[in-house]
């Protein structure tokens, strides 16, 4: 078949869907994002893109650190509802049973199956964007989202979000174990 092109402008990979949280105004609040990638193993760095005008990235800069909390489908609803309404309008903080971990003032999610509490390691404006670089400081979860004491995929039941089409999807079932399946070409 024969190549056709198409818009650049499009993602079609997915991307993780997840709530971040900070304390704005002197509340917790929470916003849905889907751009954040791992850029670093040791430290453990993350980086997340935002608009420069979100109110999360406001408490972000001011405290210093926040919150990843990975959602699993169930919570679907309230991750959309977190990215169509504004903190500075609507206190989301209800919406959830928030809890403090080691870092005490970074609000995270009881109800998501994996919080992270991160500090920032650093704010690079671009354009529209800033791009937060967070280093992971401490992860909570639940031996029941646990498969011999690591994480279970399948049990978390992890949301991912595709542009196009705009859509949260779960991420679904294994493939093949990384770094192994390959190795079949080698004989």
């Amino acid at each position: 078949m024969e190549k056709i092109e198409i818009d650049s402008g499009i993602a079609p990979f997915p991307k993780p869907a997840v709530l971040v949280g900070a304390i704005v105004d002197g509340k917790p609040n929470f916003m849905n994002l889907a751009w954040l990638t791992r850029i670093s193993f040791n430290p453990h760095m993350w980086l997340m893109s935002l608009r420069n005008t979100r109110y999360t990235g406001r408490g972000i800069k001011e405290q210093g650190k926040f919150s990843i909390n990975i959602p699993g489908a169930d919570l679907v609803v309230k991750l959309d509802y977190c990215g169509i309404t504004s903190g500075q309008n609507v206190d989301k903080s209800k919406l959830f049973d928030v809890f403090y971990g080691k870092l005490e003032t970074v609000p995270m999610i009881r109800e998501c199956p994996v919080c992270f509490e991160l500090t920032v390691f650093q704010i690079i404006e671009m354009l529209d964007r800033h791009l937060i670089i967070g280093e992971v400081k401490h992860a909570y979860s639940e031996e029941r989202y646990l498969t011999d004491g690591k994480l279970d995929q399948k049990k978390i039941n992890q949301l991912v979000y595709t542009q196009p089409p705009s859509r949260y999807w779960a991420l679904g079932e294994g493939v093949a174990d990384a770094f192994s399946v390959g190795k079949e070409l080698e004989k």
